[in-house]
């Protein structure tokens, strides 16, 4: 895609948008750090003053991110914080002090690094991507700002993603599971060696349960170059979790210490494992002694993930959850057995068409009594009757509704939620989860805090 010749300043949010936008797209992918070590050199190596705990994984980078960033905020350290993709605005992937960027902030982070951009498009074989161009605003402005740790999610795999030209005090693996096979290979052995790169030297790996396969590349490359590893379910892990109400009471074993009593405003045992891979984070990146147990527990208190399992309406209850792979939705649908009565549950589904649609239909089935197949806005996103011919042969006709206005198709779910009694269930027991892309989720959190449906 040719690139303008000249930098192009912005004014406003939107602008900055469209200049983004109009590079190659994240669903289009180079694997190479030419154009971001380039990128980087320009604005004077801002990643290498940032101590850095970085994530890759399959599944919960955003949620362990953010829960990281609020335990190193409570240890009064400043942060900064970059998570892809986003919801609902572009300028969430940057934040500092658990803030998002303001839309000043956001034109201005975009204009430091706008006069580099085209110096690199200028002398690389492909131009700066969307995501490279982004990683380069996310480190000049933690850089700038200054903040004294940087917590970074990969944006897919690891070894090559624009995030690892920073070197990690502490390099974080989730779970490992297929997902982007196109991109990151078929085979877990596969995947856990792309994502085992952000594994430096020195560092310290802190390993959330895995298989038996991953877990092997991943030993081997903390191995190679010297890495400390410790490991759920051995050096760390979850003690105990109780379904409360708003979420669920956990005890968890640290590197240091154990700590009792820690609610967490989330659902699901994922998110509970999540918990303790992000305290183990923390703990491992400030030294030796425990963390003061009342400071863990106000911490996870405080934490947010919107679009993951988030109940965002009553009346009937609406949820958001950003589940894109089957892993993820087995995940989902585990925590809403475990967290909620929902009868009936309606789906709401639109999926991207390199996603395995398939996959997710079959991990949810058992959970929805009817599906609503929509789409959402974007050019990747598989059609509403694609993903309802799909769903037919999993769940039936009688169960599949193909609605292609997300907006819509929100509203039908709703009306078939509030008619619970059809299905034989308790009246107000019903709930709509809108699911399948974090595009649809973000989409649908837009227009129901507008106020669509009050």
């Amino acid at each position: 895609m040719s690139q303008p010749s000249t930098p192009r300043l912005a004014q406003t949010c939107a602008e900055v948008e469209d200049a983004l936008l109009s590079r190659w797209p994240e669903s289009r992918l180079e694997p190479s750090l030419d154009r971001i070590r380039a990128f980087t050199e320009l604005l004077g190596e801002p990643q290498a003053s940032l101590r850095v705990i970085h994530l890759t994984g399959t599944n919960g980078k955003t949620s362990t991110s953010r829960m990281i960033d609020t335990l190193l905020r409570a240890l009064d350290l400043r942060t900064g914080r970059f998570t892809s993709p986003h919801l609902e605005r572009m300028s969430e992937r940057i934040s500092i002090d658990g803030e998002q960027l303001t839309d000043d902030e956001f034109v201005r982070a975009f204009n430091d690094v706008a006069a580099y951009t085209h110096l690199v498009d200028a002398e690389q074989e492909h131009p700066l991507s969307f995501f490279e161009t982004m990683v380069g605003m996310a480190f000049a402005a933690f850089a700038d700002a200054p903040v004294d740790v940087a917590v970074l999610e990969v944006g897919m795999g690891g070894s090559w993603d624009a995030t690892n030209v920073a070197d990690a005090d502490v390099a974080v693996v989730l779970p490992i599971a297929v997902d982007h096979a196109k991109y990151l290979g078929e085979s877990l052995a596969a995947i856990a060696q792309e994502k085992a790169g952000i594994i430096k030297p020195g560092c310290t790996a802190v390993l959330a349960e895995q298989s038996a396969e991953v877990a092997a590349v991943l030993l081997e490359r903390a191995a190679e170059v010297g890495a400390t590893v410790v490991r759920e379910g051995m050096e760390f892990g979850v003690i105990s979790r109780v379904p409360a109400i708003g979420g669920q009471l956990l005890s968890l074993q640290g590197l240091r210490g154990r700590y009792d009593d820690v609610f967490l405003p989330l659902h699901g045992a994922h998110q509970a494992n999540n918990a303790a891979v992000a305290l183990a984070a923390v703990e491992a990146f400030a030294g030796q002694a425990p963390l003061d147990a009342d400071l863990v527990r106000a911490a996870f208190a405080d934490v947010t993930s919107p679009g993951r399992l988030e109940v965002v309406r009553r009346s009937p209850t609406v949820v958001l959850d950003a589940a894109h792979n089957p892993h993820g939705a087995e995940a989902t649908g585990a925590a809403l057995e475990d967290s909620f009565n929902f009868s009936p549950l309606i789906g709401v589904m639109g999926v991207m068409s390199d996603k395995d649609a398939a996959g997710l239909l079959a991990a949810f089935e058992p959970h929805f009594s009817h599906l609503i197949c929509t789409q959402n806005s974007t050019p990747r996103s598989m059609t509403a009757a694609e993903l309802g011919r799909a769903a037919v042969d999993i769940y039936g006709e009688d169960r599949v509704t193909v609605v292609p206005d997300l907006a819509d198709a929100i509203d039908r779910a709703a009306a078939l939620a509030e008619a619970g009694e059809a299905f034989g269930a308790a009246l107000g027991s019903g709930a709509v989860l809108v699911t399948g892309s974090v595009v649809t989720v973000g989409e649908a959190r837009t227009m129901l805090k507008r106020g669509r449906r009050q």
